[in-house]
């Protein structure tokens, strides 16, 4: 059983990470700005631990992070600055980072973009034509989060991300997927998808076997 501080635990990925970690047995301590907003959510918070903290605060995530065994976060910007995921990264590792080396760091787990996958034999997902320019703006904010984590060495900050699908909705729990690095995952028929839920499959199932250090991959059907 893993210690786990989840930050954007009520978002459509996150509220499914949390499902998945809890049914695994898994401590979950959920990191919200307003608790009153996480009590009003379908798990109940007698079920998991639930403390006031921003992602975008180091300090706070400093104080959420102590004594968890890793750290995930699948923060969104929403309707927000895109440019904020590139705060969030950082803010993740400064956390992490000054904990000290009195004792082990927690692992850092989050969720990545799509748009800077490759596809297969073609270019960057984000330079497919037709994108809308606030979709391509998000993309873009998580390839330049991605390009900061990797300038991190893992034997500092223990971290990895995980790149979902082209398209990825609610959906069914099948507890299957396919793997890979930096390229986009498609099916027989090029399609590139993934649900949320089986998404948080691969996050959880990454969290207990540390398959990816230092790495970003990705996931798809």
């Amino acid at each position: 059983m893993a210690k786990i501080a989840l930050f954007g635990a009520t978002g459509m990925i996150g509220s499914r990470v949390l499902h998945e970690a809890l049914g695994r047995g898994h401590e979950v301590t959920a990191v919200v700005r307003d608790p009153a907003h996480f009590a009003e959510s379908e798990v109940s918070s007698a079920d998991v631990g639930v403390v006031r903290g921003d992602v975008l605060d180091p300090a706070s995530v400093s104080r959420a992070a102590a004594g968890q065994d890793v750290v995930v976060s699948a923060y969104g910007p929403g309707s927000g600055d895109p440019g904020t995921l590139v705060g969030a990264a950082k803010a993740l590792i400064g956390g992490v980072q000054a904990l000290g080396e009195d004792g082990p760091r927690p692992r850092v787990v989050t969720v990545g973009g799509a748009g800077s996958l490759r596809t297969p034999g073609g270019p960057k997902v984000w330079d497919q034509a037709g994108i809308p320019a606030p979709v391509l703006a998000v993309m873009h904010a998580h390839g330049d989060a991605l390009d900061f984590l990797r300038t991190v060495p893992v034997d500092e900050v223990h971290w990895t991300n995980l790149s979902p699908a082209a398209t990825i909705e609610p959906g069914t729990r099948t507890g299957t997927y396919r793997l890979g690095l930096d390229e986009l995952v498609v099916d027989d028929h090029g399609n590139s998808l993934i649900s949320t839920e089986d998404f948080a499959v691969a996050l959880l199932d990454e969290i207990e076997r540390d398959a990816h250090a230092g790495k970003r991959f990705t996931i798809g059907y």
